[in-house]
């Protein structure tokens, strides 16, 4: 493994507690805040600013995106998702003794088994430590990251007034900063010929209106679901469609033989077998909104 893709690791497992922060600190600002308008996203933007909670959670946020643009620059998109998603297990940790959340048996569980599941795929990545493996068709990368835009959207619009409406939120969002985190892939490749070139790049248009978008829309999935089953199920969602762009869109390899591929495949089932068992079932719903800390 390469001395670029070993320091693009260790950036990765500090976007993970960071991110974790942040989120944390998005929401109890988040709760405090009048609710989230989508037909006014400026004013409901500046008004979520005007909590200073809100806004520390964003300035970590930011520092943490920091992070992760510079491990995708360093390491292949599959190895630094991986790393990020298997730090998801430290939520429930986080959660429960800095901020006081009264997490519950069944979202410990979920949050373990859904990081034990996407750090798994780690294991059946093939060989993709020696480079960032950064090559793609513009037409596929394209073509990924509008459908995940597409399906973020079309979740959001149809989210509002359905059971677990919070956690369809943090899917959505999810959907959408997986999308941003492809397209700031993509547009690291650009690094190789100049900062400007990769900051001008029509990729980078693309992560800017993904990530603003898809932060209006965590924000309302932080409102009105649980903290950790919602913060959950968004990062969960945004790993595995950025683990699963690897091998699609950057070619990253896929492991040799069929027994590799089938454990890939249960890797992601178990995935999603665990971030549909973290929120809580519909008539077992606290009745509250969201969850404060204690």
């Amino acid at each position: 493994m390469s001395l670029s893709v070993q320091i693009g690791l260790l950036l990765a497992i500090a976007t993970a507690l960071t991110s974790i922060v942040g989120f944390l600190y998005k929401q109890r600002g988040a709760v405090q805040a009048p609710a989230v308008d989508f037909h006014r996203p400026v004013h409901s933007s500046l008004v979520l600013f005007g909590s200073g909670w809100y806004t520390l959670g964003i300035l970590i946020a930011m520092g943490s995106w920091g992070l992760h643009v510079a491990a995708l620059s360093l390491a292949p998109i599959s190895l630094v998702q991986s790393v990020i998603a298997g730090g998801l297990v430290l939520l429930t940790v986080v959660a429960d003794r800095a901020f006081g959340f009264d997490v519950s048996r069944r979202e410990w569980f979920g949050v373990a088994l859904a990081a034990a599941g996407l750090a798994f795929l780690a294991a059946t990545l093939g060989d993709t430590g020696d480079s960032a493996h950064s090559d793609f068709d513009p037409a596929v990368i394209a073509l990924y990251v509008s459908l995940a835009t597409l399906a973020g959207s079309a979740i959001a619009a149809t989210a509002r007034d359905r059971p677990h409406a919070g956690v369809l939120f943090g899917a959505s969002a999810g959907l959408l900063w997986g999308a941003s985190d492809i397209s700031i892939k993509g547009a690291s490749h650009s690094l190789g010929d100049s900062f400007f070139a990769a900051l001008f790049s029509p990729l980078s248009i693309v992560v800017l209106i993904l990530s603003l978008v898809g932060l209006l829309v965590s924000a309302k999935s932080l409102q009105i679901g649980d903290a950790v089953p919602v913060i959950a199920v968004t990062s969960v969602t945004a790993n595995a469609v950025t683990i699963a762009a690897g091998p699609i869109v950057f070619s990253d390899p896929l492991p040799d033989g069929s027994l590799g591929l089938t454990a890939r495949l249960l890797a992601f089932g178990l995935v999603i077998a665990a971030a549909a068992l973290t929120p809580a079932p519909v008539g077992a719903e606290d009745p509250a909104p969201a969850r404060a800390p204690g």
